[in-house]
């Protein structure tokens, strides 16, 4: 058993190695998405949005259109900022704030399952952040900070832990064999990222099996564009990419101080 599990984790630091050039920006790329998808869609729903707005807070029209005007401009500006690099902590502050903003205004805060989506969205950004934050605390290009960028580990493991909250959300209560499987494997491998134990290798699998299940519940594109369940899937869908672009930032800087793989080296 433990030559399997020292064989898969092989697999894994051999993924990750030949892949470590292309996995942030990959990781980055997933972790917009679904603000990426909101902005675009603030813009073709314009008027729908606004009109919801309305409705919903009495606000008038002037609020109301502020209200998408601030979500289209903050989150594509936002995205391209964080694809760019370019003042990473900024724009996950406005990202940060969309995400707040959406929250009470969509009065997600009744909804656990928005509200545990919007908080792995949070984790997501953290990550983004301990991202941006590794390469402004190396002193010298190419040579590594000494001393823990404490900060980093934090943020880190803040991150990894709120990414559980977008588990929660893909738990089904069903008694099916099938569910209880993943359900159980799903579940452990989020508590060893969490916890920071094995934890490319844990990471890895999560975000192939995410992939499978997000292609295979969440497909928008098989629904015709006038049914609204087209709109709830292509939200889970882009979220739940987010999430496993959140895991892939966790193979890419490894786990952080705070975790039990850091732990054991010092063993």
């Amino acid at each position: 058993q433990n030559e399997m599990l020292s064989k898969a984790e092989d697999i894994a630091d051999k993924v990750t190695r030949h892949s470590k050039h292309v996995l942030p920006h990959l990781a980055r790329f997933c972790l917009v998405s679904t603000f990426f998808e909101d902005g675009v869609r603030m813009w073709v729903q314009w008027s729908e949005q606004r009109e919801y707005m309305d409705i919903s807070w009495g606000c008038g029209w002037f609020l109301a259109t502020m209200f998408v005007v601030i979500n289209l401009v903050g989150q594509l500006g936002a995205v391209a900022m964080v694809l760019t690099r370019y003042k990473v902590d900024i724009a996950c502050g406005i990202l940060f704030f969309i995400v707040v903003l959406q929250t009470i205004a969509y009065s997600i805060l009744w909804d656990l399952q928005f509200l545990f989506r919007n908080l792995a969205l949070i984790g997501a950004l953290l990550l983004v952040l301990a991202e941006s934050r590794v390469e402004g605390k190396s002193l010298f290009a190419g040579v590594p900070s000494l001393g823990e960028n404490k900060p980093k580990m934090y943020l880190q493991l803040a991150g990894r832990i709120l990414l559980v909250f977008m588990f929660l959300t893909l738990l089904r209560f069903e008694m099916s064999a099938m569910q209880i499987i993943q359900n159980l494997v799903g579940s452990l491998l989020m508590v060893l990222v969490t916890i920071g134990y094995k934890t490319k290798l844990s990471a890895l699998v999560l975000v192939t099996w995410l992939n499978i299940l997000n292609f295979y519940f969440n497909a928008w594109w098989t629904i015709p564009a006038y049914k609204p369940m087209r709109d709830f899937l292509k939200y889970d869908f882009f979220q739940t990419l987010s999430v496993i672009g959140g895991l892939l930032m966790v193979v890419s800087l490894g786990p952080g101080g705070v975790s039990m793989d850091e732990q054991k080296k010092k063993w």
